[in-house]
């Protein structure tokens, strides 16, 4: 216990670099006890070290099958069990539709949507026992603003993954399953930094901004990441007798004095 708190057991999926580090990371300090999981090993090494309080890091490929059920089977003996799984583990290309070939579209949806169900079968069975949540980080872009040129690959997954966390739902109404849709946030520093622009085509990113600009998509506004890590602490710490089917997470840009 941590005050008058449990100590939530808590895996996050993607937890290497940028966001899904943050969480992990924040929530540790907020005295979760954490499972951090991502493909590459020496960085979810390094993350689970800067965490501490018994932090654990496990390496797992979203995408494939067996990974998942291992990892998650993995997570739960050494966490003692599950209280809740972050799916923060992404993919977003920068390209044309008409330039999107067919590999482009199955890793995108491979990691958005297919990994996101693959990670939440294997962790059902630990969740419902827990009455605990599952909960899927999406983009104002899949639901809340006008679809951004360039990454319609990407938003159409996310759409994809918020009607994916209904269909749980669904089946599963004994679990909180929470779609937690995200505008832009100001991150962290090194890996704690978002990765998710890091092999955009240059050219193609000066194509597009005007236009996202142009359409009010891009704002000055950041949010504070502290700030979103206490709102998934809330999430994380919020009992069974209480459902949060989605929440949107946008910057308030300041308001000028009149």
């Amino acid at each position: 216990m941590t005050g008058n708190r449990a100590t939530k057991r808590v895996v996050v999926v993607g937890a290497s670099t940028g966001l899904g580090r943050c969480l992990a990371i924040g929530l540790a300090a907020r005295g979760a006890h954490v499972a951090l999981m991502g493909r590459r090993q020496e960085k979810i090494d390094v993350a689970a070290a800067e965490a501490g309080h018994g932090a654990v890091a496990i390496a797992c490929d979203a995408t494939d099958e067996a990974q998942c059920a291992e990892a998650i089977a993995a997570a739960a003996e050494r966490l003692d069990g599950l209280d809740t799984v972050i799916y923060a583990a992404a993919t977003g290309p920068l390209v044309r539709l008409q330039d999107a070939d067919a590999a482009t579209w199955r890793q995108t949806f491979d990691t958005n949507v297919i990994g996101a169900s693959l990670i939440t079968a294997a962790a059902i069975p630990h969740i419902t026992a827990s009455l605990g949540n599952m909960l899927f980080l999406s983009t104002t872009g899949a639901s809340y603003t006008p679809p951004w040129p360039g990454l319609g690959v990407y938003q159409v997954t996310k759409a994809a993954l918020d009607r994916l966390v209904e269909a749980w739902r669904a089946e599963h109404p004994g679990v909180n399953f929470t779609r937690v849709t995200i505008g832009e946030c100001g991150g962290g520093q090194g890996d704690a930094q978002s990765h998710f622009n890091t092999e955009w085509d240059r050219s193609l990113v000066g194509d597009f901004a005007g236009a996202w600009f142009a359409r009010g998509l891009m704002v000055p506004a950041l949010i504070d990441v502290e700030h979103l890590i206490d709102m998934f602490d809330a999430l994380v710490q919020s009992g069974p007798s209480m459902q949060v089917p989605s929440i949107t997470i946008i910057p308030r840009q300041a308001v000028p004095a009149s």
